[in-house]
């Protein structure tokens, strides 16, 4: 297994961390009769030689021997290796590199090719683990189609294994995709194990291979097919006549072994689920029926699963999800059968709260089964971690954020506790004047944040943005003991300095103290959101325009944005700012852009150098599309011309971050916000 290691130059090769004269001794760890030592092995492997799929030229160097370790009955867990095999055959070199094998074959891929004969034989090795990492190593390297394509036939035939079934029947769905000439025999293989008497997993694992490749060819009555198999595939597991699963075992103390214990208690469920749901994309009413059918199992394994994969319909696709949401909100107080223990209970509601969190006041269906669930559970108000600070609890943060009213009342008592969660102030923001009764309790914690502390930003920020929404103008006093008191190097003292200030934009004049301390701040680096509050306080233009012309012509892209954004308010009074807007027009930041062009026609009211801007800005960067509708609804019928995008954004049904490539836990807030403008300027257009 390891002639010719010795003779590797491995001091001169390299990994993520360095040098890799270390990798010989974890070759020879994965060749350990220790289980432990295999597993820390594998993890080094992982995490210097493959670190996050990156390809070194001591990866290469290892896959001869990686290779000779997999085709070893004596080694344990080769499975994992094949697996490894696979992964480095798909990696990457490091970025602005290119690695060679030294030997001319030149990649990655080439190099794991060369030894795909080893996986021809490890196809029907005795280890069930082997054959099923081998079946996908098998159509993605060697490079013999129909050579393949009979082992696979050959090896569903006499195959017992249920798990490895089902990985021949993903590698059939694979093959079908890499070889599109050979697609017709492998379609008739994955219809023939979709069919009985196969078992109910296997035909669903089918089925989901299918929907990926040749849809054409799925049953008319595929969703009711699916939920029947569904609820076959649960009895079986309740009637202990599935196959265990390898997490039957204990996992060892490492990475490898953690991550596998943080996988979903039917792994296999989930995978089956989650092929399927991707491979059906923008079916969006087929994937809602599918989510019914999960979410109303009698097992809540199913159950759990169908609510992660909600979260992936939901973030990715617009619809009606009043159903759905109304059957996760049921999962808060399900339960799970008592011979199943209080664990899976847990790990549903868990799944169930999270999911609900990220939709806002689209989980305003589940309300009253979150709201149930916060009142009968004070003890999950706030989670505390062992070495952070407490935060909100996820019941409570997803009731809150749904902009239900019923939450003030408990965030009430929750700002009464001695020690409050640092995020409490950013949900507040999503209820609206039903969270008034709570700015007293506000103001009351901003008035103790520490002014030179570590925790100060964290502790500020959360509460200006909470005073903000509610515009509580008796919040000054408090705001400006920040300002003036808060010491230098106080982290990111800037970004509180800015939400203090933008909380007396919002407040307005009145109030004693404040103009001297924004006059103050006009010298500073938040120079142009302290002109906004001091125009919002005294609507003196003359006081502003200089600070606003300046900030425009500084070297600070975020600057010059605020800056635009303030000069929109002036509108005609700021035109000694022409110029200086229509510098930022010409931008390469498309944020920098679109503000300059909004601005330009606040300031002007031309829009014939205006609107082609927009437009360009709402094609190529879907990032900016709010605020370019925002000025759609401020130009009225003058921007008219640019009404076609917002008929086509309301018409698209996938939402829009997600076709940039966004994945982030805002993404539906962000586009429900963004279709609301959308539909006010439909509105306007058509006088309504």
């Amino acid at each position: 297994m390891f002639t010719g290691i010795d003779e590797v130059g491995w001091a001169s090769l390299r990994h993520a961390y360095g040098s890799a004269e270390d990798v010989p001794g974890l070759l020879r760890g994965l060749a350990s009769t220790d289980s432990v030592e295999r597993a820390s092995a594998l993890d080094g492997m992982y995490g210097a030689v493959h670190h996050q799929g990156i390809v070194y030229d001591s990866t290469l160097a290892c896959v001869p021997f990686l290779l000779a370790l997999a085709a070893c009955e004596e080694v344990a867990d080769r499975g994992g290796l094949v697996e490894l095999l696979v992964s480095i055959g798909q990696g990457h070199a490091p970025e602005g590199e290119v690695v060679d094998t030294g030997d001319g074959r030149g990649s990655a891929e080439a190099a794991v090719r060369a030894g795909a004969e080893v996986f021809v034989a490890l196809l029907g090795d005795r280890d069930s683990g082997v054959r099923r990492a081998a079946a996908e190593a098998l159509v993605r390297f060697l490079d013999q189609p129909a050579r393949v394509l009979g082992l696979l036939r050959r090896r569903i035939a006499v195959e017992r294994d249920d798990r490895v079934l089902l990985a021949l029947t993903e590698s059939v769905g694979l093959f079908v995709r890499r070889h599109p000439a050979h697609a017709p025999e492998a379609l008739d293989i994955l219809l023939m194990l979709g069919t009985p008497p196969y078992d109910p997993g296997l035909r669903l694992a089918a089925l989901g291979q299918l929907a990926g490749c040749a849809p054409d060819l799925l049953p008319a009555d595929l969703v009711p097919t699916v939920v029947e198999l569904l609820g076959e595939r649960s009895e079986q597991r309740r009637s202990g006549r599935s196959t265990p699963t390898e997490g039957d075992h204990a996992d060892p103390d490492t990475l490898a072994g953690r991550l596998r214990r943080l996988r979903p208690s039917d792994e296999e469920g989930a995978l089956l689920l989650r092929t399927l749901h991707t491979a059906l994309g923008g079916r969006v009413g087929d994937r809602i029926a599918l989510l019914e059918g999960q979410l109303t199992s009698p097992d809540p394994a199913d159950r759990c699963n169908g609510v992660w994969m909600s979260a992936g319909l939901f973030r990715e696709w617009r619809a009606d999800y009043t159903v759905p949401v109304q059957l996760i909100g049921e999962q808060l107080d399900a339960g799970a059968p008592p011979l199943l223990g209080a664990a899976v209970s847990d790990r549903l509601r868990d799944a169930a709260v999270s999911v609900l969190g990220d939709l806002f006041h689209l989980a305003a269906p589940a309300a009253d089964h979150l709201h149930a669930l916060v009142i009968s559970r004070p003890d999950l108000w706030v989670h505390r971690w062992e070495r952070r600070a407490p935060t909100l609890g996820g019941p409570l943060k997803s009731l809150a954020r749904s902009g239900d009213p019923r939450a003030t009342p408990v965030l009430a008592q929750v700002l009464a506790q001695p020690v409050v969660p640092d995020d409490l102030g950013r949900v507040i923001v999503h209820l609206g004047r039903s969270a008034a009764p709570l700015a007293p309790a506000l103001r009351h914690r901003l008035g103790q944040t520490p002014l030179d502390s570590p925790e100060t930003y964290d502790r500020a920020v959360p509460l200006l943005s909470a005073l903000t929404a509610l515009a509580d103008r008796e919040a000054v006093p408090e705001v400006l003991r920040l300002l003036g008191g808060m010491a230098d190097g106080v982290r990111s003292r800037h970004r509180v300095v800015e939400s203090a200030v933008r909380a007396l934009d919002v407040f307005g004049g009145g109030a004693e103290g404040v103009v001297p301390v924004l006059r103050e701040l006009l010298e500073s680096e938040c120079a142009g959101v302290a002109a906004g509050a001091l125009w919002s306080v005294e609507g003196d233009a003359s006081t502003v325009l200089p600070v606003l012309i300046r900030e425009l012509a500084g070297p600070d892209a975020q600057r010059r944005r605020a800056a635009a954004e303030v000069l929109a308010r002036l509108g005609s009074a700021a035109r000694a700012a022409t110029p200086g807007l229509a510098r930022m027009v010409g931008a390469e930041c498309a944020w920098e852009r679109t503000a300059g062009a909004c601005a330009l026609w606040r300031v002007t009211g031309e829009v014939e150098g205006v609107l082609p801007v927009l437009r360009s800005a709402w094609v190529d960067h879907p990032e900016v599309r709010g605020v370019v509708a925002a000025c759609l609804v401020g130009m009225g019928a003058t921007g008219a011309p640019l009404h076609d995008l917002v008929e086509a954004e309301l018409a698209a049904p996938r939402r829009h971050l997600v076709r940039s490539g966004g994945h982030g836990s805002l993404d539906v807030l962000e586009d429900e916000r963004l279709l609301a403008v959308c539909r006010e300027v439909r509105g306007l257009e058509f006088g309504w």
